[in-house]
This record gives structure tokens, C-alpha cells and sequence, in this order.
């Protein structure tokens, strides 16, 4: 008797194998991952690379601007003559550093009694230092330097926008306010004086500007109907100044 038997399956028979591609109906999670990578690998290698050059690029942006802020600090601190904050401000006018200097500039010509000069170095300070407190305190600065320099009528508009501006801080606010107080009782007008010390008390309750308005109106006459037809001229109140 002859024996038969099935042939086995010869080692190169592939014929059971199914390749696994977009088309497989389907693919396991590895297969899926492993489809994803090899059409896009290079794509997510490239976005890795650009989010890490970013990361880096931030880090060393932050770094280079905390150095260039500690030098022009120091170069701040070392200028201390007119000339030195005016080269300061030359270099550094779109910083407020050197608003701050060019602030220091008008301070120092308002105490020489120089008031034109010091209404325009207050308003280049308040050009560099936009709507900060200190770009508020230059405007201000400004506001009184030309009611000193004899225009008054400007002064005084730029004063009463300047207590009526509500996004200012309250001390400055109250600071014009009771300069408009000082004005309106040197003319005379003691009615107007009384409101606006009313005005600044309003502004700042607790402030310094309320108790020097209160100090002013103790130097002021009672308001009669008679003094609010006809103020009184000529009663001694203390002079504006920038404090």
C-alpha cells in the first residue's frame, strides 16, 4: 500500500499574510499608530522642533531684556547733572526710565522759577509717560506751569480736565481741583473757590489735597447773596504752586 499525504505548506507560502494599510477594514490601535507615523513623522518632528526653538527663543528674549533693564537702570541712577538726564532721555526716549528723567528735568526747572521752560519739559515727559501715575503727576506739572507763566486761560481748561478725568488717580484729581480753588479765590471769586475746595474734598476725603483745601477755606469770607453778585477782591490766599 502506498501512503499519501498533504504536501506541507512550502516556507515561502505567503498567501495568508494580509497587508495592513488605510484600506485594512480593521487595523488595531498599534496598526493605526504605526500608519500615522509613517505618513506623518516628518511633519510632527518639524512641529516639535519649531515649539522648542520658540520655548528657547522666549527664554533667551527674557533673558537679553532683564540684562538691558538692570544696565539702563544703572544708567538711570548715574545721571545726576541736567546734561547727563538729557543725553539720558535723547538715548532712552521711549522708556519710561527716561520719561522719568526728562520728569526730573521739568521738577528742576519749575523750582528755578523757569515756568515756560518747565511747561515744556512737563509736556515731553507726559508724552513719554503716556497715562501712568507719573505721566498724570507731568501732565499736571504741566497744567500749573502755564497758569505760572502767565497763560492762565490754558492752565486753568487743562486743570478742570484734569479733575474731571476719571481714570486718573485721585490724588491727582484733588491736587487740581484744589489749585483751581487757589486761582478762583486769588481772583476773588469766593463762591467758585468754596465749591471747588468742596470739589477736592470730594475727589480724596482722606487725602493731603482735602486738608489744605480745608486750610484755604478758612482763610475765605462767609458767601453771602451779596459776595456771590459781587466777590471780593484782594483776600489773602496762598500763591499755586507745584508741590
Amino acid at each position: 500500500m502506498s501512503s499519501t499525504s498533504s504536501p506541507a505548506p512550502s516556507s515561502g507560502d505567503d498567501r495568508n499574510l494580509v497587508t495592513v494599510d488605510e484600506n485594512y477594514l480593521a487595523p488595531t490601535f498599534e496598526d493605526r499608530l504605526r500608519l500615522f507615523w509613517e505618513k506623518n513623522s516628518r511633519a510632527v518632528l518639524a512641529a516639535i522642533a519649531l515649539v522648542f526653538a520658540v520655548i528657547l527663543g522666549k527664554g533667551a528674549y527674557e533673558i537679553i531684556s532683564a540684562q538691558r533693564e538692570k544696565a539702563l537702570a544703572s544708567e538711570f541712577g548715574t545721571a545726576v547733572t541736567d546734561e547727563q538726564l538729557k543725553t539720558f532721555v535723547n538715548a532712552h526716549g521711549d522708556h519710561v526710565l527716561g520719561g522719568l528723567a526728562q520728569l526730573t528735568l521739568a521738577d528742576r526747572a519749575y523750582s528755578a522759577a523757569d515756568y515756560a521752560g518747565a511747561r515744556a519739559a512737563y509736556e515731553k515727559a507726559s508724552g513719554i509717560l503716556k497715562s501712568n501715575t507719573f505721566g498724570g503727576r507731568a501732565r499736571l506739572g504741566a497744567a500749573i506751569s502755564a497758569v505760572q507763566a502767565g497763560a492762565g486761560a490754558e492752565g486753568e481748561a487743562a486743570l478742570k480736565q484734569l479733575a474731571a478725568d476719571l481714570t486718573l488717580e485721585k490724588t491727582i484729581r484733588a491736587e487740581a481741583a484744589y489749585h483751581l480753588a487757589l486761582i478762583a479765590a486769588a481772583a476773588g471769586n469766593t463762591a467758585e473757590a468754596i465749591r471747588l475746595i468742596e470739589q477736592t474734598t470730594v475727589i480724596d476725603a482722606e487725602g493731603p489735597w482735602a486738608d489744605r483745601a480745608s486750610m484755604l477755606r478758612s482763610t475765605l469770607p462767609a458767601v453771602t447773596a451779596a459776595s456771590e453778585a459781587s466777590p471780593e477782591a484782594g483776600q489773602p490766599v496762598p500763591s499755586v504752586s507745584l508741590k
